[in-house]
């Protein structure tokens, strides 16, 4: 498989920054803990200057919602897009935390995904859909969706609910979503996708012989894709932001990162030029390792 890509339109709006970080220590190879709040408003004002527009955040990622409403700007002209709580806490504690998003973030939300989307699988998934369609239509949110992992079967749950938004876990070491079809079927289905982990929760970035030890079956895997990286003439920042833009189905690709440095460094690297390279060959196929709940 060869990842191309039109480079002659600004790239930056298919980027959107996650908060994770803002809210919550967050992260395998996060060194630096919770973003301070400082930081956290350098990393925005960047974020805006440089054109990116979605900003991703969620209930269940601790205080985030709160330093983002105290951290944006009158004229910050951001698409926020927050999950829900998991529907164990109960729907009407869904719908207030909901609602309370709102209060946090000081502004409307583009959109609200169900975090949990198993939640959708269980006997409850129509109330809760029916909840969310309710929040829409009252104005409260733009859209709404569904953020989900491979094994949740996104594309069964967009066909059976028909989401706005369907976000999703994708990078160049995890193809699947790729492999088996269900992106360009999700596309299809007219389904705006949001792509997360782009870096695998930071472990494309690590040596690989330095791996925590809940990490250590990864190494010769890791190793193999980074040395077909660098064989490309790329950084893995280049080759990991690179790789899931240059894919049609991907709409907007979502990064977390601890400071605006980080954040400078990604843009810059969705500017690079993708050679031809078979990058289907750095795709790691062990679900362990593509699974970071598991780690």
């Amino acid at each position: 498989m060869t990842a191309r890509r039109d480079t002659s339109t600004p790239l930056a709006p298919r980027i959107g920054l996650g908060t994770v970080q803002f809210g919550i220590d967050y992260g395998v190879s996060n060194t630096a803990g919770q973003v301070p709040a400082s930081e956290v408003s350098a990393i925005l004002a960047t974020a805006h200057q440089s054109g990116i527009r979605v900003l991703d955040t969620a209930a269940s990622y601790g205080n985030a919602e709160q330093v983002l409403g105290r951290a944006l700007w009158p004229d910050h002209r951001f698409d926020i897009v927050t999950k829900t709580l998991p529907l164990s806490h109960g729907l009407e504690a869904v719908e207030r935390r909901a609602r309370r998003s709102l209060e946090y973030l000081g502004r409307p939300a583009a959109a609200i995904l169900v975090h949990a989307a198993q939640d959708l699988a269980g006997p409850d998934g129509p109330r809760l859909w029916g909840l969310l369609q309710r929040l829409r239509d009252q104005g409260l949110f733009g859209r709404i969706g569904i953020s989900a992992y491979v094994a949740d079967g996104p594309l069964q749950l967009a066909r059976r609910y028909r989401p706005d938004i369907v976000q999703v876990p994708f990078s160049i070491l995890d193809q699947r979503l790729k492999q088996n079809g269900e992106l360009a079927s999700l596309k299809e289905l007219g389904v705006e996708i949001h792509v997360r982990s782009i870096f695998l929760q930071g472990l494309l970035l690590m040596d690989p012989r330095k791996l925590p030890d809940n990490l250590t079956h990864a190494g010769p895997a890791l190793a193999a894709a980074q040395a077909r990286i660098e064989q490309a003439g790329l950084s893995p920042i280049a080759a990991a932001v690179g790789f899931v833009l240059a894919q049609q189905e991907a709409d907007i690709a979502v990064v977390g990162v601890t400071s605006r440095h980080e954040l400078s460094e990604i843009i810059s690297a969705s500017a690079a030029k993708l050679p031809e390279f078979d990058w289907a060959a750095c795709a790691i196929d062990d679900p362990l390792t593509l699974t970071p709940s598991r780690w």
